[in-house]
């Protein structure tokens, strides 16, 4: 047992030169290459705007509105020309004013609708990483050390039940018992402040993270009892360290980075996956905002949404590889 190292495999020995470039080069070239992901979502997310039925000018106007009335809001919307006209301009704008248009329904620039809730749906979004993370993490190594006992059994099976309840219903039963019952949290709503807006997203923010839990489970589980087999884990116990040390410091550690993975990933569709949750729990922010403007056919909001929500998940990809990268170094010497 003497030759064994403890912490990572092949700790103690000269690792290999990094070949990824410098830490500043690797991000611009990955960020680069995410650029036609963004482009893309850009060119569907307006033709398919344009594809489904419907008419803004006679949702604005009404059903009473005569022809001659929708025509002329038509013409003055830039409505009445071909697509690629109206995609030049769309692009136009997107670069030369950094947003896309005005709103159809509200009459004001979709950055004034859009930026005000950046911040709710950001804060949500992070509330139900930080609950994935609070889950995952016990729940998992609980698993891995009683493999193929009762509670590892359970471990796997509610969660993916709860995974398995629609959003709707999930947030439903929440209100109920947390809100209605206890009185321990709102019914809905982020009020001001951060004690009244931590308040009103804990229960959205949970119910959003038992969607993903049960994968991120899984996938530590697996990665903790492959390391747990492994020759430096056992010169590890055989050293008489603790078990919480060598569960959470050397097994951890080495088993977590495909865990980041999933969850940067999970996360990242999270952040396009608000809308129900938003209406459920009635958080004003972009989930509610897009899910209204798509009712309306607010060309230019969804875009705008869509857009923000593209570019946020090109970042967290982007932070997701490099925390991956820091915990494990061996990921650096990937360009």
């Amino acid at each position: 047992m003497a030759g064994l190292t403890l912490g990572r495999p092949g700790a103690g020995r000269r690792g290999p030169r990094f070949r990824g470039g410098r830490p500043v080069g690797r991000v611009v070239r990955r960020a680069a290459r995410a650029l036609p992901v963004v482009a893309g979502v850009v060119v569907l997310t307006f033709l398919l705007l344009h594809i489904i039925p419907g008419d803004s000018a006679r949702q604005v106007l009404g059903n009473h509105a005569t022809p001659e009335q929708v025509a002329r809001l038509r013409q003055k919307w830039g409505l009445d020309r071909s697509l690629a006209e109206q995609f030049g301009s769309f692009v136009t704008r997107l670069v030369t004013h950094g947003d896309t248009g005005n709103s159809l329904f509200y009459n004001m620039p979709t950055r004034s609708l859009i930026v005000p809730r950046i911040g709710v749906t950001l804060e949500l979004v992070a509330l139900a990483g930080v609950f994935c993370v609070l889950l995952t993490v016990p729940l998992a190594v609980w698993a891995a050390v009683r493999k193929d006992r009762l509670p590892d059994h359970l471990i796997r099976v509610i969660p993916a039940v709860g995974a398995g309840m629609p959003a709707l219903w999930l947030g439903l039963l929440l209100i109920i018992v947390f809100s209605v019952r206890l009185h321990l949290f709102p019914v809905g709503g982020a009020g001001p402040g951060p004690w009244l807006t931590f308040r009103g997203l804990v229960l959205p923010a949970f119910t959003a993270a038992l969607a993903i839990t049960p994968v991120l489970i899984r996938s530590l589980r697996a990665g903790l009892l492959e390391v747990l087999e492994s020759d430096y884990i056992a010169a590890a116990r055989a050293r008489s360290l603790s078990e919480p040390r060598v569960l959470f410091v050397h097994a951890a550690r080495n088993a977590v980075v495909p865990m980041l993975t999933l969850l940067g990933l999970n996360l990242a569709y999270l952040v396009g996956g608000t809308v129900v949750v938003e209406q459920v729990f009635d958080i004003d922010g972009l989930g509610g905002l897009m899910f209204q403007s798509i009712g309306n056919r607010d060309f230019p909001v969804v875009q705008g949404i869509a857009l923000f929500f593209a570019v946020v998940v090109v970042i967290v990809n982007l932070l997701t590889e490099a925390l991956s990268a820091l915990v494990d170094p061996r990921l650096r010497s990937r360009a």
